[in-house]
């Protein structure tokens, strides 16, 4: 087959068509060098140059849609490069009905954008620049250490207050991140997981403002929506706007290829995030070749399930990447 430039290849996988390899990308953060839009460009830009993948997933900190509202964090050397939060904004049910927007073309926000323009920009628009865009819900577990699900419980009136708010900053950091240069987005729900919440929870509280957010993304050419946490409500976000599903598909149900089967759309994943980082590269290399055979190398791309340790050895990584670029 010829050779696909990485918008066709990522665009024929993403409609089930033949590829002449499943697109690959394998994502990091950045510690220390993701609390501006020059170094999270530099940084993500000398990662694409070693391990260069079919989409640039953009790895900006991951508590960065809370820090206009007041957060601060510090990194004290999470494995996964994550920083701990030390300020959260909102302590009691009540502080989420004085919640007001914040402006996207500023502060944090504001980097966050230059970020994923720069990049694209630098990249010649020819390989997909994913913003990292992170669910209400799930920014508002950021803004209260956690405490939101419970207040929704205690207190729903003013959760979804809150939310509205947070739903409306987030509708408009998509709308302008796309506008001003990324090519998708890549949507993440931490708290579509039901060791968090029901079903029916989740769609009072979290589909609601998903749908919204999602709603402000039609010019996302790639929406990748990744749901996290252990007992993910897989089936009741199969209806979402996504072009593709991302999830621990190694550590949780249902497996790549039933997740496939469920959701209709190309799925994103086949790699064991945390046990890639100790794997011998030969071990790395089989997981991805038995991803892709699992779906005969249609509808499917791989990628870790989600974020992988800052310490994964540049050998598993690139065995990987050789693995599926020469199945």
């Amino acid at each position: 087959m010829t050779h696909m430039s990485a918008w066709e290849r990522v665009n024929a996988a993403l409609a089930g068509q033949p590829v002449d390899y499943p697109p690959v990308s394998i994502w990091r953060h950045f510690p220390e060098h993701d609390q501006t839009a020059a170094q999270l460009t530099d940084a993500t830009l000398a990662w694409q140059a070693r391990h260069p993948g079919d989409f640039v997933k953009l790895m900006p900190p991951g508590d960065y849609g809370t820090i206009d509202w007041g957060a601060t964090s510090v990194f004290r050397g999470n494995t996964h490069g994550t920083r701990e939060t030390t300020r959260f904004p909102v302590a009691t049910s009540m502080d989420w009905a004085r919640l007001r927007p914040v402006a996207v073309d500023r502060g944090m926000l504001r980097e966050v954008v230059e970020a994923a323009r720069l990049v694209n920009e630098q990249l010649g628009g020819a390989t997909p620049v994913l913003q990292t865009i992170f669910s209400p819900l799930t920014t508002a577990m950021k803004l209260s250490n956690g405490q939101v699900i419970q207040h929704l419980r205690d207190e729903p009136d003013a959760v979804h207050a809150g939310l509205r708010v947070i739903a409306g900053v987030t509708s408009e950091l998509t709308r302008v991140t796309l506008e001003r240069g990324a090519g998708g987005i890549f949507f993440a729900t931490q708290c579509a997981t039901a060791d968090l919440l029901t079903a029916a929870e989740y769609q009072a509280f979290g589909a609601r403002y998903d749908l919204q957010v999602l709603a402000a993304a039609t010019a996302s050419r790639f929406t990748l929506l990744h749901i996290h946490g252990q007992q993910p409500l897989f089936a009741e976000l199969q209806s979402y706007p996504a072009h593709g599903f991302n999830w621990h598909d190694r550590r949780t149900a249902p497996n790549l290829a039933e997740g496939q089967r469920i959701s209709g759309r190309c799925v994103v994943g086949g790699l064991d995030e945390e046990a890639i980082a100790t794997m011998r590269p030969e071990d790395a290399a089989a997981q991805a070749q038995s991803a892709v055979a699992a779906l005969a190398g249609r509808h499917v791309m791989i990628a870790p399930g989600c974020v992988i340790p800052t310490a994964t050895p540049a050998a598993a990584i690139d065995a990987v990447l050789q693995a599926v670029r020469t199945n």
